[in-house]
């Protein structure tokens, strides 16, 4: 049986088992606008409901041994690799995603998984010195409770899967929402992968449904006790400060206008190259995208005419088709993207590539000549744009690129590391990259952002802290009476 089967899900949501809560939407194929499958809806009634049923059963998850919990996630990964053809299909057609990009969010799903199975055995505490005789003295760290995660649309499967599984992985129970555009490749493939795996039943809620109440509960439930949300950066504000009412622990990946510096003594083929690939990945619907293109004076006409000819030959079609870029998510981003160029160019931009869409279909495009006034420049596009502004000086180059309020990735081109890794040094963002472009994850890499761009970071090393806290214990040999309580 494949492991998607729709007689399982079609119409229903998952709370340890597969029930129906009487309200449905569609999954629709962003490029042919067909319907994939019928998934189920959950209200704020339904969230209440699981995240006590999850509380519940997380206490009996934290108390399964680390081994258990380990082979748990590590035979996920063995399950996401076995269906990899089957699961990769829902991705490249319900995110409108093409080959490479598929293969790669498939691959980082996996590693995070096996990174997550490493988690259970990690020391868990402190002997600490006390001043007291007869007494222990301990910090340990226990879990959070129940980590609510919010997922995007954009890498799905991957974005989700870096918090759900270490979230598992250290004793937690997890609510999901996936985000209603890929509820079957997010939240139906996780809920499968885990349950075949053998997570016990209610350790895991998987719930499609209104993002606004949604959030607006998983902000005021009381039996949640983290959020982990990924997305753009008005709603992770708004749903910062509902959780922050509660004092409720939140780690945050929200949105970027990420530069890309090009220095004067460059590979200009190079450089164009990795702009390009940072600017089109996924029709620049990547968090890590290169949102402003910042290019030396000197150099800037020979790298925008190599970009521009770069994106005139890359192919825009189906993903199921051989071709670079499929479409945007869905209407209403397509519109934004067209949006943003239509009013840059009618501030006194260039096109030099592109500008132009058919539906859900953008060409990659090329903007000359934009200023830190216009539009492309100072919005997150989340598109496959790169508007490129020049500078005089590296110190000129710096200004520009911290001049946002954003601060998630930045990457800087030179033919001098000393030089690129000086500029870097200075650059306000949570992740650097020094002679390659901005889209780059590594499960193992402390990944997140500052300033708009989010708080907290996700990673394997630092998911210890991400989703425990720690506990002070003491122990002593005897019952001991407090001086004042014996006088």
């Amino acid at each position: 049986m494949p492991l998607l089967d729709p007689d399982l899900w079609t119409g229903k949501v998952f709370t340890g088992e597969w029930v129906d809560t009487g309200s449905t939407s569609e999954a629709v194929e962003p490029a042919t606008g067909k319907v994939l499958g019928t998934v189920g809806r959950a209200g704020a009634e339904q969230l209440a409901a699981s995240a006590e049923a999850a509380a519940m059963a997380g206490e009996r998850w934290a108390a399964t041994p680390y081994q258990e919990r380990a082979a748990v996630l590590r035979r996920a990964a063995d399950l996401l690799e076995e269906h990899r053809d089957e699961i990769g299909r829902w991705v490249q057609r319900e995110a409108g995603k093409v080959a490479a990009a598929t293969q790669l969010e498939l691959a980082l799903s996996v590693e995070e998984l096996r990174e997550a199975a490493a988690l259970p055995s990690q020391p868990w505490g402190h002997l600490l010195p006390t001043t007291r005789p007869g007494r222990t003295s301990i910090a340990r760290r226990v879990p959070v409770g129940v980590v609510a995660v919010i997922a995007p649309w954009n890498f799905p499967l991957n974005l989700a899967m870096r918090s759900v599984a270490p979230a598992l992985a250290t004793g937690n129970a997890v609510v999901l929402k996936p985000a209603s555009e890929t509820a079957v490749c997010c939240g139906v493939t996780i809920a499968r992968l885990l349950t075949e795996a053998g997570l016990p039943p209610g350790v895991l809620h998987v719930l499609p449904g209104p993002g606004g109440e949604l959030g607006t509960a998983v902000a005021d439930d009381p039996h949640i006790g983290m959020i982990s949300f990924t997305g753009s950066t008005p709603v992770g504000q708004e749903l910062n400060e509902a959780a922050g009412r509660r004092t409720k622990r939140m780690v945050a990946e929200l949105g970027g206008n990420n530069a890309f510096v090009v220095l004067d003594d460059v590979d200009v083929e190079k450089a164009a190259a990795a702009a390009a690939y940072g600017a089109f990945t996924h029709q620049g619907q990547v968090c890590m995208a290169t949102g402003r293109v910042l290019v030396a004076a000197a150099v800037a006409a020979e790298f925008t005419d190599r970009l521009a000819a770069i994106a005139q030959g890359m192919s825009v079609g189906d993903p199921l088709d051989d071709v670079d870029l499929g479409p945007v998510i869905n209407r209403s981003q397509a519109e934004h993207i067209d949006d943003v160029v239509r009013r840059t160019v009618e501030a006194g931009a260039e096109v030099r590539a592109g500008g132009g869409r058919d539906g859900l279909f953008i060409r990659p495009t090329v903007l000359a000549g934009v200023t830190p006034d216009m539009p492309a420049y100072a919005e997150e596009i989340f598109g496959p744009v790169a508007p490129v502004t020049t500078f005089d000086s590296d110190d000129e180059a710096v200004r520009l690129a911290n001049g946002t309020p954003y601060g998630l990735v930045a990457g800087v081109h030179s033919g001098s590391v000393r030089r690129a890794r000086a500029v870097g040094d200075r650059l306000r963002a949570g992740m650097v990259h020094v002679n390659d472009q901005t889209v780059n994850d590594e499960v193992v890499a402390p990944f997140g952002g500052v300033g708009d761009s989010g708080a907290g970071r996700f990673g394997s090393f630092t998911n210890l802290d991400a989703f425990t806290t720690w506990q002070w214990v003491t122990v002593h040999e005897e019952q001991v009476v407090p001086p004042s309580a014996s006088a």
